[in-house]
């Protein structure tokens, strides 16, 4: 039976692991019972101990070196669980040891991330018989299957980028051809900020607390690289705000809602009191959790939760509104000439459409009716009369 639920599936055994598995083998435990107290698939564990089989040298007494003990030869092909193994034994024996199955993992690692060296000689004769293939026209791939050498098509390309051969990627028949790959680094949240923010967290907290609304928050994207758009959906009837972003960074989300904030506290409103428990991904933009939970005097007033990982499904509310707001700004459109008053139009007929979700009421009829227009006003949303909401990108065009 898999581990895939545990958080330490799929990754590499640690020290502690294999201390464990030293543990459990010296108990007797099975290899099932080990897997399942690592967090990991019983395969892994017997490879792991078949990998790392230390043999001792044969006792003095030993009268059959040729015979092996038949109780090596099945599960847990190791000596430690035994207790002859100290006395009345004239078999040759083997046990897994955790330091030594953590040294040699660490040794192979290292060697693994190293790759294949090359001396003088290897590289010059390589570099003879590519230089000889490519000028007869051949492929690299066909180069380096009819002559096999220790390197990579990868390595050869970069050589060549370098200088390092004779020939050029205009000798190659493909090599002009290939574009550079896009190289896209994405900072990541520190791991820190999810603890007691996870999803699981706040299903525990919204039932511990009964809450029936929260606030989904997400971003709409332009183009790259310009401007982009912060959205909240106000879960229990669809009310959707945005706020206009110079770019997609923390320290511009956390300007621009502290602004928010400020505006509300500048009216004698509570944010916490309107928007208690806010639900976002795990985007980098809301790295900034306190300028989300804490007040101006750095007091918690409302919760951060982050979803899991490539769930969007765990935000539906401000996902779905997306649709609406897509009518009327199709993906691929440009962000940088709006202004925050484009984006009030944008959600005021948003929020204008009548839902049949809402008894044919509309986001801003149930908002305001729970709340007040001031409040709605606050937000960026005006009253839009049912028979003037337009939905579709003429509601942009000059007039």
């Amino acid at each position: 039976m898999s581990n895939q639920n545990s958080p330490n599936y799929c990754k590499h055994l640690s020290q502690e692991d294999r201390q464990e598995i030293q543990a459990c083998l010296d108990q007797g435990m099975t290899f099932k019972d080990t897997a399942r107290r690592i967090g990991k698939d019983p395969t892994t564990v017997s490879k792991e101990v078949k990998k790392h089989i230390q043999k001792k040298p044969l006792p003095d007494n030993c009268t059959q070196p040729d015979d092996i003990c038949p109780h090596l030869l099945k599960v847990p092909y190791v000596c430690n669980p035994c207790k002859k193994r100290r006395y009345h034994c004239s078999f040759a024996k083997q046990f897994y040891f955790a330091p030594v199955a953590q040294k040699e993992y660490q040794t192979l690692l290292s060697e693994a991330r190293e790759g294949i060296p090359l001396n003088k000689e290897e590289f010059y004769r390589n570099a003879a018989i590519i230089e000889d293939g490519i000028k007869r026209g051949q492929h690299l791939y066909h180069i380096l299957k009819t002559n096999p050498m220790k390197v990579a098509p990868s390595t050869v390309y970069r050589h060549v980028k370098r200088g390092y051969l004779d020939v050029k990627p205009l000798d190659f028949p493909r090599m002009v051809k290939f574009k550079p790959r896009r190289q896209h680094y994405t900072p990541s949240i520190p791991k820190g900020l999810f603890v007691g923010r996870t999803f699981t967290d706040f299903l525990t907290y919204k039932e511990e607390y009964s809450v029936l609304y929260w606030v989904e928050m997400d971003t709409v994207i332009g183009t790259e690289g310009g401007k982009v758009i912060l959205t909240m959906d106000f879960t229990y009837c669809n009310f959707m705000c945005g706020l206009l972003l110079d770019n997609k960074t923390a320290l511009e989300t956390a300007s621009k809602f502290k602004a928010l904030k400020t505006r509300l506290a500048e009216a004698e409103v509570s944010f916490g009191k309107v928007i208690p428990v806010l639900v976002c991904d795990r985007g980098t933009e809301f790295t900034d959790v306190f300028a989300f939970e804490n007040d101006a005097e750095d007091r918690q007033e409302t919760r951060l939760f982050f979803c899991d990982p490539m769930q969007a499904s765990q935000k539906p509310h401000v996902e779905k509104n997306h649709t609406l707001f897509r009518d009327i700004v199709p993906k691929g459109s440009s962000f940088d000439h709006f202004t925050q008053d484009t984006v009030n139009l944008i959600f005021s007929h948003v929020n204008g459409v009548k839902r049949q979700s809402l008894h044919g009421k509309s986001p801003y009829d149930m908002f305001t009716f729970l709340y007040t227009v001031k409040l709605a006003t606050l937000f960026g949303i005006s009253y839009v009369p049912p028979e003037q909401v337009v939905q579709s990108p003429t509601l942009l065009k000059p007039r």
